[in-house]
């Protein structure tokens, strides 16, 4: 099939879509998540195919995590399903009522966005996060995988549209490009026909070709280059698991901290302690002059380090003498995504989460808690790091928009 085609199927699933009741919706969810589970063996071979090309091919061990699939993993993408299923169907809201001195009665309710694509890269979860989202919210959706989960995203999809057909849904309501050539991409970005918006989900250069070369609307899901800083009012039994955890619980993902901004005044406190407990983990440090007097084995980091997105066990570290320093160090370097402040004072705190340019902004929190999950969103689209439309993770609200009804009885305009 082509992509006319596929823009014609995707637009005949999305009024099939819209009429369905949320019941009708939840069972079908419910069934595609137990076929995910039934189809399991099948998923991880593929998967196991694209992982084997992938290290052949010598890509990033953070790459590689982000494309690997495991029991947990398959499991995790069946919950998330069910856990979209638990939660409220935003179409038909009422956002706003009123009634006109004319007698008009208009009424602005929430109805889905239409035909979504998605173009990602590693990560094969997206393939089923990508559709539950989509589809609870009455939306049809083309995605558009990289070339290194092919297989992966492939056997997922073959088990989604299965399962859609088995519960009576119409199966288009997922479609896969699963012609990896370039050319294919391009067009794709330029099906202002069929295709209401288009959302990015990768590495800053796969977000840059989109937003450049896209003639349909685009919602931008941006890097992650977050920023943990230690205040000096920060208590210390707080400080090092917290950056342990943002740093390494998982380092392919856009929520793991990549630079570390610490006031001087606590500098030599936990500096010292911090950094022994990031090199037991295998994170390399790059640190200004400051830092490199007090972490034995740090390198000096370079202007551009402290807005990086490493992906990588690489921490960069700013000294800063003030609070207001750190901010505008942090506004200078961050991607709008998600930034932390660990401190014990309340003022510092509220200026932190007033004055950062973020999505999310945190107070004593791992930066990783950024993810649709874990903000009881069930499965998230993306990260939005612009600021028109959708921004942070982006649940089944952001993934509508709205409509006016208005209910006349004869009025017309002198």
């Amino acid at each position: 099939m082509d992509l006319t085609e596929m823009g014609r199927a995707a637009v005949a699933a999305k009024y099939e879509v819209q009429k369905m009741t949320a019941e009708d919706k939840n069972a079908s969810l419910k069934a595609v998540a137990e076929g995910l589970l039934r189809d399991k063996a099948a998923v991880l071979a593929a998967n196991a195919r694209d992982v084997e090309r992938a290290e052949r091919g010598g890509m990033h061990p953070g790459m590689v995590d982000r494309l690997r699939l495991t029991d947990a993993r398959m499991e995790a993408m069946a919950e998330g399903l069910l856990q979209i299923c638990g939660l409220p169907d935003p179409l038909g809201e009422v956002l706003e009522h009123f009634t006109r001195p004319n007698g008009l009665e208009i009424e602005k309710r929430r109805v889905p966005l239409g035909v979504i694509g998605i173009i990602y890269e590693s990560r094969p979860n997206v393939t089923a996060d990508a559709f539950g989202l989509c589809f609870k919210a009455g939306n049809a959706c083309i995605l558009k995988g990289g070339s290194d989960a092919i297989d992966s995203n492939t056997a997922i999809t073959e088990s989604i549209r299965r399962s859609l057909t088995e519960s009576g849904s119409c199966e288009d309501a997922i479609q896969l490009i699963t012609d990896t050539d370039r050319e294919t991409t391009s067009r794709f970005m330029k099906l202002n026909e069929y295709v209401d918006v288009l959302i990015p989900r990768g590495g800053a250069g796969l977000i840059r070709a989109v937003v450049e070369n896209s003639t349909v609307p685009v919602i931008e899901t941006g890097a992650g280059t977050c920023h943990t800083y230690v205040d000096k009012f920060a208590d210390m039994e707080k400080v090092i698991p917290i950056i342990l955890n943002a740093k390494t619980q998982r380092i392919g993902v856009c929520n793991a901290c990549e630079s570390l901004v610490i006031h001087e005044k606590i500098r030599e406190k936990i500096m010292p302690a911090l950094a022994e407990a990031l090199q037991q983990a295998n994170v390399e440090i790059k640190g200004d002059e400051r830092t490199l007097l007090c972490v034995p084995g740090a390198v000096p980091a370079a202007p551009e380090d402290f807005g990086k997105e490493y992906l990588d066990y690489i921490l960069s570290v700013k000294t800063v003498d003030s609070l207001d320093e750190a901010i505008a160090h942090i506004n200078r370097y961050n991607t709008g995504h998600s930034d932390s402040i660990l401190t014990e004072n309340a003022e510092n705190a509220e200026r932190f989460l007033n004055e950062v340019d973020s999505a999310c902004v945190y107070v004593n929190a791992s930066t990783r808690f950024t993810d649709g999950f874990e903000f009881g969103f069930g499965a998230e689209i993306g990260i939005s790091t612009q600021k028109l439309h959708a921004r942070g993770p982006m649940g089944l609200k952001e993934l509508t928009t709205y409509k006016y009804a208005i209910r006349g009885n004869g009025q017309i305009r002198p």
